[in-house]
Order: structure tokens, then C-alpha cells, then sequence
């Protein structure tokens, strides 16, 4: 929009301050790449958290999806990587280095790709310390016992989708716990939550790698498990049957890499950290390299071997059906497809069973894996409040999250981010939370590996401590429109209205941003960020990319549309 050339350009003046390391305002440079690694060391365990409602989903290709979407995510980790490496006094992560390039194009986008960033990482938070919370409460407490049975509902939620409730029970209080305890931990700074999760990292990591190999080694892996390879189905009844790879079989498949997605390129928060690097020209890619590298592993043989142990499971329960002939209650299955699985609060019990370590073995494996949920809450926590922090510095979101404490942590953005998670811990329905959060994150996907190409046309001859090779900056671009499809074609796989609820809430920056630049800032950006947009006289840099990324919006949104429209549920 025309608005948007007022007061941007890139600079001289800011091109040369984006090639020095000098920290960000407020916060302090304590750490190397080890430390943004064992942060960012927290996305592994996020296949907890979506392994159960992709293998539901998919059914036997699962291993394939979270395979073929770690490799998605490593790829495009490059361009990421290239483009932190251009603002290292800046903290915050790839969707702040995105939303510069955007920023001569469109006011609006650019902060898109922050607060799309925010909201589909958020909800970590609740997600996790609602699964620990399980975990621990099916752990003491028989099923059925008043403590795992009690809830008070405040709201029906089914016009947004059927059975969704705002709710109080034990889960609700003891993840609530949980989440505070972690914001107390992250109030002592950068520094401290970095030991503090190579702790509990290195206790997280041990559970996982020996479910990943364990299976194997012991001959638990059943080759029928795996084969035929074909997407479920489900017939009149509701009951589930060996699919086709008709256009419903592929729309599942883009459903299981929707949601796959979200945790397997989760990585790119290892780049969160620029502005507290003590080094970030060579830390940075090292930090987002090596997480890669520990997320392949984990994606890879982690949802090889839990499917290969658990299998498709058989019918425990057929459907009940009304005298239409209607489905009332659904059949109900075990093994992936088993509700538990699904909502993924009988994943750790599961897995707890594969290392064949007995009654205390298995309660000892759970524990661990509760460590490994509180480190993906850290991971997000430390990530989510340093975009918010940076955004508000860059004035995209209000003021008030710009303050940090005596030790360097953002405390109103972790505040902040804290009760948005509080309302979604409420929630009944884990699953639909994550599918609406993570419109927000593909998108920012898409916006930030087309960044990737906008800086270098903008910004062609600043340093770049870390060049990616063009053909992988172009293969990140085209990941970005597949990325998209999914979207498109899969969001709703886990419940009608789920792209339209994620499309809603990434609008929402619209009247946010609008009242921190329009009437806070009268229009005009902080003098932090004029350094990015403006040349030392006071000219514009030139808008090199021209056309080329309002085309790309243009095409982002016909993907979406026709690849919704040609979705079968």
C-alpha cells in the first residue's frame, strides 16, 4: 500500500548497525549457540503433543508425514537462518527479520508475520501443561476418581465446534501451577532458563532416544503395523477401513502435514535468541543447524517406532446409531486411533510401555517425559515473549511488552503470554486449539521463507554472516505456496470452521497494530526501527522486488482457496 513507503527504507545507517553485534535494548548477551540449542532443545518432545492426532488422522502413512515434514523443515531452516544472520542486535526470531522486508510493501503484512508467529506458538503453553498435567493426574489417581472426573463448565463453545467447552477441572489447576512455575524460572533471564533446560534436556532427550531405538533393538516393531501403505477411511457407520489414494486419502495426508508441521520446523526458535548471542554472526547458524539435526533424529525414529509398536489397533466398540441411521456415539478403537492417542493423554503411557522397563521403569519414563513437556512450555515461553518483546519495540504490537526486569527477561511479554494461556488451558478440545494456531504459523511459514528472497533483491549487498546456496532459498520458496495447500486442504480435517477460526484470529493484529502505530505512534516508527527503513540522508532504499511479493500474496491466498475447494472430508 502506498502508506507503507512514508517512512521505509532500509539503510546505510542501519545496515551497518544490522552487520554489528550491539544489543538489543534491554536485553543482555549471556549465552552462545550451546545455549540457544538445549532452549530450543524443547521441540523434539512437541511430538507428544501431535503425534496421536496425526496417526488418527493418516493412519499407517504416519511415519512417512513426520519424516517427509522434518525434511520440509530443515530446508527451509536455511533461509531462516540467513536472514537472522542480517539483524544479529535483534532479538525475537525470523518472523521479526521477516516483517522488515515486508514492511515496504505493506504496513498490514508485516506484522502478520509477527503475530501469526506469537499465536501458533502460544498455545504451547496450554497444550503442554495441560498434557503434564494429565500425565501426573493418571498417574496417581485411578481414571475414574472423583479428582479425574470433576469439572465445572462456563461456557458452550459448540457454535465455534461441536462439544468445545470452557471448563474448570484438576487439569486446569495443576497445569496452571505448572505454567507459573515456569514464568517464575524465566523471570531470572536468558542465562538461567538456559541451564536450567540443559537439566532438564538432557533428561527429556534419554526418554525419547531410547523409545526411538528401543523398539527396534528388541524386535517390537511389527512390519504389518506399517503396511498396506494407505491412508483410513471411514465407512457409512463411522467405522474405519483401509483407504484409497483417491482425493479424500491425499486430503487426510495434507490434514497429517498441517499438523505435523507445527511441530517438526518448531526449530527456527533456536534463532529467537540473536540479540542475546555473545557472538551471533557465527552463533546463529550453528544454533539453528544443530537443532535441526537433533530434530531429524527425534521425527524420524520416534513416530517409526510408536507406530511400529502400537499399530492402527482394532474396534473395541462399535458406533451406536440413531433410527436414521445416523452416527450418535462414535466407534471407539485401540491402539493409534484410540481417543487417548488422539487427544494425546495416553501417549506417555504408551511410551512408557515400549522400553519394557516394568511398573517402575514405566512410572520413571513418564516422569521424564512430564520433564520433557515442561521443556517444550520453557522452549515456547522463552521464544513467544521475545518476539512479543521485540514486536513492541519495532512498534508492531502496544507498548507495555517492551519492558524487561533487573535480569533481562521480558516480564510483561511473559505476563502477557501467560494469561492468553491461562483462558486456552480452559479449553476442552487440545487438539482444535493446536489445528487454529497453527493457521497462524504456516502462515508465517510462508511469509518469512518469501522474505528470504525480498531481502536479497532489497538488500543485495549487505553482510550476510551466513549465505544459504540460491537453490535452497528457492526450494524454501516453493515449500512456502506447499505449505499453503496444506492449509487449504487440511486445517479442517480436524473440525469444521478450524481455517476459518485461524484465519479470524490472525486478523485480529489488524486493530492492534492499527492503535500502537495509528494512535500511539501518530503514524510514524520508533527510531530503533527507522534505523532498518530509512538511509542515513533521509532517502529510500529502492524497492527492488517491485510487484513480485504483492504476486506472491495473490498466489498464497489462490492456493489456499483452491486447495480448500478441492478437499473431500
Amino acid at each position: 500500500m502506498s502508506g507503507a513507503h512514508s517512512n521505509l527504507a532500509a539503510s546505510d545507517k542501519g545496515e551497518t548497525a544490522a552487520a554489528e553485534p550491539a544489543a538489543s535494548a534491554g536485553l543482555k548477551r549471556g549465552i552462545d549457540w550451546t545455549g540457544a540449542f538445549w532452549v530450543a532443545s524443547g521441540v523434539p518432545p512437541l511430538v507428544l503433543f501431535s503425534i496421536g492426532a496425526v496417526a488418527a488422522t493418516v493412519g499407517k502413512p504416519t511415519w512417512i508425514v513426520f519424516a517427509a515434514s522434518i525434511a520440509m523443515g530443515f530446508i527451509q531452516s536455511f533461509t531462516y537462518a540467513e536472514i537472522a544472520g542480517l539483524f544479529p542486535h535483534k532479538s525475537g526470531g525470523t518472523s521479526v527479520y521477516g516483517a522488515i522486508a515486508w514492511v515496504r510493501y505493506s504496513k498490514i503484512v508485516a506484522p502478520l508475520s509477527v503475530w501469526c508467529n506469537c499465536f501458533a506458538w502460544s498455545p504451547v503453553l496450554a497444550i503442554g501443561s495441560g498434557l503434564a498435567a494429565g500425565y501426573i493426574l493418571t498417574g496417581l489417581f485411578a481414571p475414574d476418581s472423583v479428582i479425574n472426573t470433576w469439572q465445572i463448565t462456563l461456557a458452550d463453545l459448540g457454535a465455534v465446534k461441536a462439544g468445545l467447552t470452557i471448563r474448570i477441572n484438576a487439569t486446569f489447576i495443576l497445569g496452571a501451577i505448572i505454567l507459573i512455575a515456569v514464568k517464575l524460572i524465566q523471570d531470572g533471564g536468558i542465562l538461567r532458563s538456559a541451564n536450567t533446560t540443559k537439566i532438564i534436556g538432557v533428561s527429556a532427550m534419554i526418554p525419547l532416544l531410547l523409545i526411538g531405538v528401543l523398539p527396534i533393538l528388541t524386535g517390537d516393531i511389527v512390519r504389518a503395523n506399517f503396511l498396506p501403505l494407505v491412508p483410513i477411511a471411514h465407512d457409512v457407520h463411522g467405522n474405519v477401513v483401509q483407504g484409497t489414494w483417491d482425493m479424500a486419502g491425499w486430503t487426510l495426508i495434507a490434514g497429517g502435514m498441517f499438523l505435523a508441521g507445527w511441530s517438526t520446523y518448531g526449530f527456527e526458535t533456536a534463532v529467537c535468541y540473536t540479540g542475546e548471542f555473545k557472538n551471533p554472526k557465527s552463533d546463529t547458524f550453528k544454533a539453528i543447524f544443530y537443532s535441526g539435526l537433533l530434530c531429524i533424529a527425534a521425527y524420524t525414529l520416534v513416530p517409526f517406532a510408536f507406530q511400529g509398536y502400537l499399530g492402527l489397533g482394532e474396534l473395541v466398540k462399535p458406533a451406536e446409531l440413531d433410527a436414521a441411521g445416523q452416527v450418535v456415539t462414535p466407534a471407539v478403537y485401540s491402539g493409534m486411533l484410540a481417543p487417548d492417542i488422539y487427544s494425546g493423554a495416553g501417549v506417555g503411557g504408551v511410551m512408557a510401555q515400549m522400553v519394557h522397563g516394568g511398573r517402575i521403569g514405566g512410572a520413571i519414563v513418564v516422569v521424564m517425559l512430564i520433564l520433557a513437556i515442561v521443556l517444550s512450555i520453557m522452549t515456547s515461553l522463552a521464544g513467544t515473549s521475545r518476539t512479543l518483546y521485540q514486536a513492541s519495540l519495532d512498534g508492531w504490537l502496544p507498548r507495555y511488552l517492551s519492558k524487561v526486569n533487573q535480569h533481562g527477561a521480558p516480564t510483561n511479554a511473559m505476563l502477557t503470554n501467560l494469561g492468553f494461556n491461562l483462558v486456552l488451558l480452559l479449553m476442552s478440545d487440545y487438539v482444535f486449539v493446536l489445528g487454529a494456531s497453527n493457521i497462524g504459523y504456516l502462515m508465517f511459514n510462508f511469509l518469512n521463507l518469501n522474505a528470504g528472497w525480498i531481502h536479497r533483491m532489497d538488500r543485495p549487498d549487505q553482510e550476510r554472516p551466513w549465505r544459504a546456496p540460491t537453490a535452497i532459498i528457492a526450494a524454501g520458496t516453493v515449500l512456502s505456496f506447499v505449505n499453503l495447500a496444506f492449509v487449504g486442504m487440511g486445517a479442517d480435517v480436524y473440525g469444521d470452521g478450524t481455517l476459518r477460526t485461524g484465519l479470524l484470529f490472525a486478523l485480529l493484529i489488524v486493530p492492534i497494530f492499527c492503535y500502537r502505530h495509528y494512535l500511539q505512534d501518530k503514524g510514524r516508527f520508533p527510531d530503533t526501527m527507522l534505523e532498518e527503513l530509512e538511509l542515513a540522508d533521509g532517502t529510500r532504499l529502492q524497492r527492488r522486488a517491485g510487484w513480485l511479493p504483492y504476486g506472491a500474496l495473490a498466489l498464497g491466498a489462490l492456493v489456499v482457496y483452491v486447495t480448500h475447494r478441492l478437499a473431500v472430508y
